[in-house]
């Protein structure tokens, strides 16, 4: 800011200029004080200069008809990637629910384009209203169990951790690699405190003297919470918590109840990976709030673990509150019980009304992360299994997340060893194909709880590392899957005796369309029907989302890598023999 500027902004807070735009007649929200009041909020050079009962002139004047005004939503931890949509495409569909800022870690794009992959989406944050933070991705590959299509140690991290836009490590999964002082995980710890820069976590059951030694290395918050008491000993031991709720993942309603006036300030919401069909049918975190509130939390406090919390968790003091010198992030709710929003203003500026997104949309250039799919020496041949015994560990599918659990079960076997569908039982194949280096490897493992009665699908999402991963019934319904999903340069493929019914191409990294959100949704939704009506994926199971974190090998219990199988209770590789 030049002193020319500062001039004008203390000139129209103090009224001796108009400012550019004056919200009146509106019910404010003041997430710092607790309190809600009428009066009228002014801005000026995109900044809150003026509020309360101060009458103040602008050169715009937006009456709000006596609704209330709150700040921007702030998603506390968001993976774009994982909506399958650019970051400018997520940025038009919620904007207008109210999210005004997202801190993003982009490391599903890190694992597959490495820092390439970053500065596309720095790009193309650019060209989005939305107020997007990101995080620099901690762990490419997330284990060293992994193939990747990138590694980025701490010298690789250092330029663009730098930058302004990025405030820190993104969520530490390798939580063994800081318990057991890794070499090269305490290099980026020590990267991140010497440029002063926040760490984010991710901690799933970890408790007692191993989370001690997990938070000493500075580790500041975590959204793998799932039950109250880990919860309570995260907030205890000065961790913020991030209650999640998107697609994937829903622990809002289980650890809400554990949210009280004494804590609720170490708490923030979050969706981590959020689709367009849940955007555009039921909210992103307008519902989270919505359900807060259901939940029996006070509004106010609902709406600071939307905006406030989230911005302080991450050392940021100028937005998530309605104050003097805040950025003009602010949002027009009906009521604080529906919390529909009617507008939306970014920096002062108004960017959505009525549900529609305002400004233009000119995309980024995504050929530096295109032609990401790689594969060498695949077969039909390379599917098969040759096993030993037909007791064996499956991956079972747990309902409502992406944790699993590890089953003990009898398959029937052909004279080779090769594993044989069974309609009756639901157990299918699964693989793990490695698309980034041309390196042949193939993971084959067994999936229960999938509900797959025929046919295959394949997609080139698979958390972390993003190879491609297929599950069906025969090895023939797979590789005819995976070649149609090579060919397209990444996606999601339905195949059904041996004949494509269904194609969601990605192109940009194998990870996201080119579509906008409803465009997507619409072929998301036309594939989800086709996969539950005639490959009889099971109704409860989301067919996409849920295979894409059968690879996660940072989630408990049982996963599959391009190398094998994965325990992690073991953090190590099992046969596939029980």
């Amino acid at each position: 800011m030049t002193k020319a500027e500062l001039k004008n902004l203390i000139a129209a807070a103090a009224g001796r200029r108009k400012a550019d735009l004056v919200i009146k007649n509106c019910k404010i929200v003041n997430v710092l004080s607790g309190e809600i009041y009428s009066g009228e909020v002014a801005i000026a050079d995109g900044k809150i200069i003026g509020m309360g009962d101060a009458a103040y002139d602008g050169e715009k004047i937006f009456d709000a008809g006596g609704k209330f005004l709150a700040p921007g939503f702030i998603d506390g931890h968001i993976h774009i990637e994982s909506s399958y949509i650019s970051p400018e495409q997520l940025g038009r569909i919620i904007v207008p629910r109210g999210t005004t800022s997202i801190i993003a870690d982009p490391h599903e794009i890190a694992n597959v384009c490495g820092l390439d992959g970053l500065r596309y989406m720095l790009d193309a944050a650019q060209r989005t209203k939305l107020h997007v933070v990101f995080a620099m991705p901690s762990c490419v590959p997330a284990t060293p169990f992994e193939d990747a299509g990138a590694v980025i140690e701490a010298a690789d991290m250092k330029e663009l951790l730098g930058d302004e836009n990025f405030f820190g490590l993104g969520e530490f999964m390798n939580a063994p690699g800081i318990i057991n002082c890794d070499e090269k995980v305490l290099d980026k710890i020590l990267l991140a405190h010497n440029m002063g820069k926040l760490i984010d976590g991710h901690a799933p059951n970890l408790s007692g003297k191993n989370l001690n030694a997990y938070l000493s290395a500075g580790v500041g918050g975590d959204h793998e919470c799932t039950t109250v008491e880990e919860m309570n000993e995260r907030i205890a031991k000065g961790m913020y918590v991030l209650i999640r709720e998107g697609s994937a993942c829903h622990n809002l309603k289980t650890l809400i109840k554990g949210v009280n006036q004494k804590n609720s300030r170490r708490v923030l919401l979050c969706s981590d990976d959020c689709q367009p069909k849940t955007i555009l049918e039921h909210g992103h975190m307008d519902k989270n709030v919505r359900m807060c509130v259901e939940e029996g939390i006070d509004p106010i406090t609902a709406i600071q673990m939307a905006t406030i919390n989230a911005a302080e968790s991450i050392g940021i003091y100028d937005r998530g509150f309605i104050g003097i010198g805040a950025h003009a992030d602010l949002i027009l709710l009906d009521d604080l019980k529906t919390f529909r929003v009617t507008d939306v203003w970014i920096g002062g500026e108004h960017v959505a009304h009525d549900g529609k997104y305002l400004p233009e949309i000119i995309p980024a250039d995504i050929s530096k992360v295109r032609g990401s799919v790689r594969v060498k020496n695949f077969s039909v041949d390379r599917l098969k299994m040759n096993l030993k015994s037909g007791k064996v560990n499956v991956i079972g599918i747990e309902p409502g997340g992406v944790v699993t659990k590890k089953i003990l079960a009898e398959v029937q076997r052909d004279e080779s060893g090769d594993f044989i569908f069974d309609a009756a039982r639901d157990i299918c194949k699964v693989a793990v194909i490695e698309r980034h280096h041309m390196t042949g490897k193939v993971g084959l493992g067994l999936l229960g709880g999938y509900g797959i009665q025929r046919g295959a699908i394949a997609v080139s999402v698979a958390h972390d590392s993003h190879n491609i991963i297929a599950a069906g019934v025969s090895n023939e319904e797979i590789f005819c899957a995976v070649e149609a999903l090579i060919k397209m340069e990444g996606g999601m493929v339905l195949v059904n005796g041996g004949k494509i019914i269904s194609v969601i191409p990605l192109l940009i990294g194998g990870l996201m369309s080119d579509l906008s959100g409803e465009e997507l949704k619409e072929k998301l939704d036309a594939l989800h029907a086709k996969a539950h009506a005639e490959l009889g994926i099971s109704a409860s199971v989301e067919p996409v989302m849920t295979l894409t974190f059968m690879s996660l090998p940072v989630i408990p219990e049982l996963k599959l890598t391009a190398r094998g199988l994965f325990d992690y209770s073991a953090f190590d590789f099992i046969p596939l023999e029980a």
